[in-house]
Protein backbone atom coordinates (compact mmCIF):
# COMPACT_ATOMS: atom_id res chain seq x y z
CA UNK A 1 0.00 0.00 0.00
CA UNK A 2 1.11 3.56 -0.69
CA UNK A 3 -0.26 7.07 -0.48
CA UNK A 4 0.31 10.31 -2.35
CA UNK A 5 1.61 13.26 -0.35
CA UNK A 6 2.51 16.82 -1.44
CA UNK A 7 6.15 17.39 -0.58
CA UNK A 8 7.24 20.53 -2.39
CA UNK A 9 6.19 23.52 -4.45
CA UNK A 10 7.94 25.11 -7.42
CA UNK A 11 6.26 28.28 -8.62
CA UNK A 12 2.56 27.43 -8.81
CA UNK A 13 3.20 23.70 -9.20
CA UNK A 14 2.65 21.45 -6.18
CA UNK A 15 4.85 18.35 -6.40
CA UNK A 16 3.68 15.02 -5.02
CA UNK A 17 5.50 11.91 -3.87
CA UNK A 18 4.31 8.36 -3.36
CA UNK A 19 4.97 7.20 0.19
CA UNK A 20 5.57 3.49 0.79
CA UNK A 21 5.63 2.51 4.46
CA UNK A 22 7.09 -0.64 6.02
CA UNK A 23 5.39 -2.60 8.79
CA UNK A 24 4.66 -0.35 11.80
CA UNK A 25 7.53 0.19 14.21
CA UNK A 26 6.81 -1.24 17.66
CA UNK A 27 7.41 0.84 20.81
CA UNK A 28 11.05 0.75 21.84
CA UNK A 29 12.38 -0.11 18.37
CA UNK A 30 14.96 2.13 16.71
CA UNK A 31 13.83 4.67 14.14
CA UNK A 32 13.47 3.28 10.64
CA UNK A 33 15.46 4.11 7.53
CA UNK A 34 14.28 6.23 4.62
CA UNK A 35 15.10 6.04 0.92
CA UNK A 36 14.20 8.68 -1.68
CA UNK A 37 13.47 7.26 -5.16
CA UNK A 38 14.00 9.22 -8.42
CA UNK A 39 12.39 7.76 -11.55
CA UNK A 40 13.83 7.78 -15.05
CA UNK A 41 12.37 8.86 -18.38
CA UNK A 42 15.11 10.81 -20.20
CA UNK A 43 14.26 13.96 -18.19
CA UNK A 44 11.00 14.21 -20.15
CA UNK A 45 8.63 11.38 -19.22
CA UNK A 46 7.65 9.01 -16.44
CA UNK A 47 6.28 9.65 -12.96
CA UNK A 48 6.58 8.56 -9.34
CA UNK A 49 4.68 5.32 -10.00
CA UNK A 50 7.19 3.96 -12.54
CA UNK A 51 9.54 2.30 -9.99
CA UNK A 52 6.68 0.87 -7.88
CA UNK A 53 8.06 -2.70 -8.00
CA UNK A 54 11.36 -1.68 -6.41
CA UNK A 55 9.65 0.68 -3.96
CA UNK A 56 7.39 -2.13 -2.75
CA UNK A 57 10.34 -4.48 -2.37
CA UNK A 58 12.24 -1.95 -0.27
CA UNK A 59 9.19 -1.25 1.89
CA UNK A 60 8.79 -4.99 2.46
CA UNK A 61 12.44 -5.05 3.56
CA UNK A 62 11.72 -2.42 6.22
CA UNK A 63 12.44 0.89 4.47
CA UNK A 64 10.23 3.95 4.21
CA UNK A 65 10.36 4.99 0.54
CA UNK A 66 9.43 8.36 -0.94
CA UNK A 67 9.13 8.17 -4.75
CA UNK A 68 9.17 11.67 -6.25
CA UNK A 69 7.41 13.49 -9.00
CA UNK A 70 9.55 16.43 -10.14
CA UNK A 71 9.82 18.99 -12.90
CA UNK A 72 11.55 17.81 -16.06
CA UNK A 73 11.82 18.90 -19.69
CA UNK A 74 8.04 19.19 -19.86
CA UNK A 75 8.07 22.01 -17.28
CA UNK A 76 11.54 23.55 -17.32
CA UNK A 77 15.25 23.29 -17.94
CA UNK A 78 18.16 21.95 -15.94
CA UNK A 79 18.70 22.14 -12.97
CA UNK A 80 14.98 22.25 -12.07
CA UNK A 81 14.75 18.47 -11.57
CA UNK A 82 17.79 18.37 -9.27
CA UNK A 83 16.30 21.22 -7.23
CA UNK A 84 13.14 19.17 -6.69
CA UNK A 85 15.07 16.01 -5.76
CA UNK A 86 17.04 18.00 -3.18
CA UNK A 87 13.72 19.33 -1.82
CA UNK A 88 12.48 15.72 -1.51
CA UNK A 89 15.49 14.80 0.62
CA UNK A 90 14.95 17.88 2.78
CA UNK A 91 11.29 16.96 3.18
CA UNK A 92 12.25 13.58 4.63
CA UNK A 93 14.77 15.18 6.99
CA UNK A 94 12.24 17.80 8.18
CA UNK A 95 9.46 15.21 8.67
CA UNK A 96 11.60 12.37 9.99
CA UNK A 97 9.69 12.21 13.27
CA UNK A 98 6.26 11.72 11.73
CA UNK A 99 7.69 9.32 9.13
CA UNK A 100 9.33 7.29 11.88
CA UNK A 101 12.81 7.45 10.34
CA UNK A 102 16.25 8.62 11.42
CA UNK A 103 16.85 12.12 10.05
CA UNK A 104 20.61 11.58 9.96
CA UNK A 105 20.48 8.62 7.61
CA UNK A 106 18.68 8.93 4.29
CA UNK A 107 19.39 6.87 1.19
CA UNK A 108 18.88 7.95 -2.43
CA UNK A 109 18.14 5.88 -5.55
CA UNK A 110 17.95 7.10 -9.13
CA UNK A 111 17.14 5.19 -12.32
CA UNK A 112 18.47 6.18 -15.78
CA UNK A 113 18.08 9.98 -16.07
CA UNK A 114 16.94 9.81 -12.45
CA UNK A 115 20.30 8.22 -11.72
CA UNK A 116 21.94 11.32 -13.14
CA UNK A 117 19.78 13.54 -10.91
CA UNK A 118 20.50 11.38 -7.85
CA UNK A 119 24.24 11.55 -8.48
CA UNK A 120 24.23 15.35 -8.73
CA UNK A 121 22.08 15.64 -5.59
CA UNK A 122 24.38 13.27 -3.69
CA UNK A 123 27.59 14.96 -4.83
CA UNK A 124 26.37 18.55 -4.38
CA UNK A 125 23.50 18.37 -1.86
CA UNK A 126 23.77 21.89 -0.52
CA UNK A 127 24.88 23.76 -3.62
CA UNK A 128 23.04 27.05 -4.07
CA UNK A 129 22.32 26.00 -7.66
CA UNK A 130 20.25 23.09 -6.33
CA UNK A 131 18.11 25.14 -3.95
CA UNK A 132 14.98 27.17 -4.52
CA UNK A 133 12.21 24.58 -4.46
CA UNK A 134 9.96 25.13 -1.44
CA UNK A 135 9.35 22.26 0.98
CA UNK A 136 6.03 21.40 2.66
CA UNK A 137 6.19 22.45 6.31
CA UNK A 138 3.21 22.76 8.62
CA UNK A 139 0.33 24.33 6.72
CA UNK A 140 2.52 26.02 4.11
CA UNK A 141 5.74 25.99 2.13
CA UNK A 142 9.16 27.31 2.99
CA UNK A 143 12.75 27.39 1.82
CA UNK A 144 14.29 24.64 3.93
CA UNK A 145 17.76 25.25 5.34
CA UNK A 146 18.46 21.71 6.57
CA UNK A 147 21.15 19.82 4.70
CA UNK A 148 20.16 17.56 1.81
CA UNK A 149 23.17 15.26 2.21
CA UNK A 150 22.54 11.53 2.00
CA UNK A 151 24.32 8.60 3.62
CA UNK A 152 24.35 6.40 0.50
CA UNK A 153 23.28 6.57 -3.13
CA UNK A 154 22.36 3.88 -5.67
CA UNK A 155 22.53 4.77 -9.37
CA UNK A 156 20.71 2.26 -11.59
CA UNK A 157 21.81 2.40 -15.26
CA UNK A 158 22.47 6.16 -14.82
CA UNK A 159 22.92 8.69 -17.60
CA UNK A 160 25.86 10.04 -15.61
CA UNK A 161 27.36 12.17 -18.41
CA UNK A 162 24.56 13.78 -20.46
CA UNK A 163 26.76 15.10 -23.27
CA UNK A 164 28.45 11.74 -23.79
CA UNK A 165 25.04 10.05 -23.96
CA UNK A 166 23.76 12.78 -26.32
CA UNK A 167 26.68 12.11 -28.66
CA UNK A 168 26.03 8.37 -28.39
CA UNK A 169 22.33 8.86 -29.24
CA UNK A 170 23.25 10.83 -32.36
CA UNK A 171 25.86 8.27 -33.38
CA UNK A 172 23.53 5.25 -33.14
CA UNK A 173 20.45 7.00 -34.53
CA UNK A 174 18.44 7.23 -31.31
CA UNK A 175 16.69 10.44 -32.30
CA UNK A 176 14.12 10.20 -29.49
CA UNK A 177 16.88 10.18 -26.87
CA UNK A 178 18.66 13.11 -28.48
CA UNK A 179 15.38 15.05 -28.57
CA UNK A 180 14.85 14.37 -24.86
CA UNK A 181 18.27 15.83 -24.09
CA UNK A 182 17.39 18.96 -26.04
CA UNK A 183 14.12 19.34 -24.14
CA UNK A 184 15.75 19.38 -20.70
CA UNK A 185 19.14 20.97 -21.38
CA UNK A 186 19.66 24.37 -22.98
CA UNK A 187 22.63 23.21 -25.07
CA UNK A 188 25.56 20.82 -25.16
CA UNK A 189 27.63 23.06 -22.92
CA UNK A 190 25.04 22.65 -20.18
CA UNK A 191 25.01 18.88 -20.75
CA UNK A 192 28.75 18.85 -20.06
CA UNK A 193 28.38 21.14 -17.05
CA UNK A 194 25.80 18.71 -15.61
CA UNK A 195 28.06 15.65 -15.93
CA UNK A 196 28.70 13.79 -12.68
CA UNK A 197 32.10 12.81 -14.07
CA UNK A 198 32.97 16.45 -14.72
CA UNK A 199 31.89 17.43 -11.19
CA UNK A 200 34.21 14.76 -9.78
CA UNK A 201 37.07 15.50 -12.16
CA UNK A 202 36.98 19.24 -11.47
CA UNK A 203 36.88 18.82 -7.71
CA UNK A 204 33.39 20.32 -7.32
CA UNK A 205 31.84 17.50 -5.26
CA UNK A 206 30.80 18.41 -1.71
CA UNK A 207 30.23 14.82 -0.57
CA UNK A 208 31.18 11.31 -1.65
CA UNK A 209 28.61 8.96 -0.14
CA UNK A 210 29.00 5.22 -0.73
CA UNK A 211 27.74 4.42 -4.23
CA UNK A 212 26.05 1.29 -5.59
CA UNK A 213 26.26 1.38 -9.38
CA UNK A 214 24.16 -0.99 -11.52
CA UNK A 215 24.75 -1.70 -15.24
CA UNK A 216 22.63 -4.11 -17.33
CA UNK A 217 24.66 -5.97 -19.94
CA UNK A 218 22.22 -5.43 -22.83
CA UNK A 219 21.55 -1.76 -22.08
CA UNK A 220 20.99 0.04 -25.40
CA UNK A 221 20.37 3.41 -23.72
CA UNK A 222 23.48 3.81 -21.57
CA UNK A 223 26.86 3.04 -23.17
CA UNK A 224 29.02 0.92 -20.87
CA UNK A 225 32.20 3.01 -21.37
CA UNK A 226 30.36 6.00 -19.88
CA UNK A 227 29.51 4.01 -16.75
CA UNK A 228 33.07 2.71 -16.42
CA UNK A 229 34.29 6.29 -16.72
CA UNK A 230 32.08 7.14 -13.74
CA UNK A 231 33.67 4.25 -11.81
CA UNK A 232 37.15 5.62 -12.52
CA UNK A 233 36.28 9.20 -11.58
CA UNK A 234 34.47 8.23 -8.38
CA UNK A 235 37.39 6.12 -7.22
CA UNK A 236 39.93 8.74 -8.29
CA UNK A 237 38.10 11.32 -6.18
CA UNK A 238 38.38 9.02 -3.16
CA UNK A 239 34.82 7.65 -3.10
CA UNK A 240 33.86 4.08 -2.32
CA UNK A 241 31.56 2.19 -4.68
CA UNK A 242 30.26 -1.23 -5.58
CA UNK A 243 29.66 -2.04 -9.25
CA UNK A 244 27.00 -4.61 -10.16
CA UNK A 245 26.80 -5.97 -13.71
CA UNK A 246 23.71 -7.87 -14.87
CA UNK A 247 24.60 -9.76 -18.10
CA UNK A 248 21.96 -9.91 -20.82
CA UNK A 249 19.47 -7.59 -19.15
CA UNK A 250 18.07 -4.50 -20.81
CA UNK A 251 17.82 -0.91 -19.69
CA UNK A 252 15.21 -0.36 -16.99
CA UNK A 253 14.65 -4.06 -16.23
CA UNK A 254 14.03 -3.24 -12.57
CA UNK A 255 10.70 -1.59 -13.35
CA UNK A 256 9.10 -4.98 -14.00
CA UNK A 257 8.64 -7.90 -11.62
CA UNK A 258 11.07 -10.73 -12.38
CA UNK A 259 13.60 -12.93 -10.59
CA UNK A 260 16.32 -10.48 -11.66
CA UNK A 261 14.39 -7.53 -10.23
CA UNK A 262 13.90 -9.45 -6.98
CA UNK A 263 17.67 -9.99 -6.87
CA UNK A 264 18.26 -6.29 -7.50
CA UNK A 265 15.80 -5.36 -4.76
CA UNK A 266 17.65 -7.61 -2.34
CA UNK A 267 20.98 -6.01 -3.32
CA UNK A 268 19.54 -2.54 -2.75
CA UNK A 269 18.08 -3.51 0.61
CA UNK A 270 21.37 -5.03 1.72
CA UNK A 271 23.34 -2.01 0.55
CA UNK A 272 21.16 0.48 2.41
CA UNK A 273 20.96 -1.71 5.51
CA UNK A 274 24.75 -1.57 5.69
CA UNK A 275 25.26 2.06 4.76
CA UNK A 276 22.42 3.78 6.60
CA UNK A 277 24.25 3.55 9.88
CA UNK A 278 23.00 3.89 13.45
CA UNK A 279 21.77 7.35 14.48
CA UNK A 280 24.56 9.60 15.65
CA UNK A 281 27.19 8.83 13.02
CA UNK A 282 27.86 11.22 10.12
CA UNK A 283 25.53 11.23 7.12
CA UNK A 284 27.73 10.27 4.20
CA UNK A 285 31.38 11.18 3.88
CA UNK A 286 32.78 14.63 3.09
CA UNK A 287 35.00 14.94 0.08
CA UNK A 288 38.65 14.34 0.91
CA UNK A 289 40.93 17.11 -0.38
CA UNK A 290 43.02 14.74 -2.52
CA UNK A 291 42.67 12.38 -5.44
CA UNK A 292 43.70 8.75 -5.20
CA UNK A 293 45.24 6.76 -8.03
CA UNK A 294 43.28 4.11 -9.86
Amino acid sequence: MSEAIPYAKAGDAVLCAELYRPAPVRPGEAAGRAVVMVHGGAWSSGDRHAPAVLCEQLAAAGFTVLSLDFRDGRQGKHPCAVQDVVAGIRYVRLHAGELGVAAEHIGLIGCSSGGHLALLAALQPDSSAHGGTLVAAGDGWREATVSAQVSAVAALWPVSDPRTRFEYALRVGRDELAAAHRRYFRDEAQMLEASAQRVLRDGEAERLPPLLLVQPGADANVPRPMTLDLVREYQAAGGGLRYLFYPGLRHGFGYEASPETARLGAELAGFFARELAAPGSPAGQPLQPRRTSL
